[in-house]
Order: C-alpha cells, then sequence, then structure tokens
C-alpha cells in the first residue's frame, strides 16, 4: 500500500503494472512460443544442475518459473490496493492466468496447462 497523498508514486506504480502487464501478454500470447535454443539452453541447465545431485527437473523450473512470472503482479497489485485488501491482488491474478491460458486455446502455437 502506497502512503496517502502520492499519487505520483501511485501513477509511477500502475504505469509499472501496465508494462508488466503488455511484457506478460508478449510472452504469454504472441505467436512464438520460446525457441530450441532457449529451450535447450535451459535443459542443459537443468541436465547440469541434475548431474551435480540437485533434485532439479524440467517441469520443476517451468512451474517456478510460471509462479516468478507473476511476482511482480503481486508486488506492484498490492502497492495500489487498499490496505486489508490483498485477497484482491489474489483474485485477479488468478483470474488474469486464467485468462492466458483460456485464451492461449485459441492460438495454435500455444499449449494452454492447468500447471500454469
Amino acid at each position: 500500500m502506497l502512503p496517502a497523498g502520492s499519487s505520483r508514486a501511485r501513477r509511477l506504480v500502475q504505469a509499472g503494472l501496465a508494462g508488466y502487464l503488455v511484457v506478460v501478454a508478449l510472452m504469454t500470447l504472441g505467436p512464438q512460443p520460446a525457441d530450441d535454443a532457449t529451450l535447450g539452453l535451459v535443459a542443459r541447465a537443468v541436465a547440469w544442475l541434475a548431474g551435480l545431485g540437485l533434485p532439479v527437473t524440467y517441469a520443476g523450473v517451468e512451474a517456478i518459473a510460471n509462479v516468478v512470472l507473476f511476482v511482480p503482479y503481486g508486488v506492484l497489485g498490492g502497492l495500489l490496493v487498499r490496505r486489508g485488501r490483498w485477497w484482491a491482488v489474489l483474485v485477479v491474478a488468478s483470474a488474469t492466468s486464467a485468462a492466458i491460458e483460456t485464451a492461449q486455446r485459441a492460438l495454435p502455437t500455444r499449449y494452454p496447462t492447468l500447471q500454469d
């Protein structure tokens, strides 16, 4: 929650949230998912970490990345709501995630999953 009377700070947070949402939309709804080079790099990193004995899987990395993707949403949204209304950010972020997955159903190059 931003302090009372900080309209400039509120506008900056709103602009940051809007920019963040544009980036999320481009990443999740763009015509092309990650290219093979990027996926290969992630797969090699996972294999390297697993080779060190760490319990790392590609599915686990993907799940963590999906959570991390929405952390800025929670932080920025949390700054914009009144004290005690944190639950509203969770509801809106969950609805946004569901909307993304629903929209991906109509995109031929995207793969919606319940895990996301």
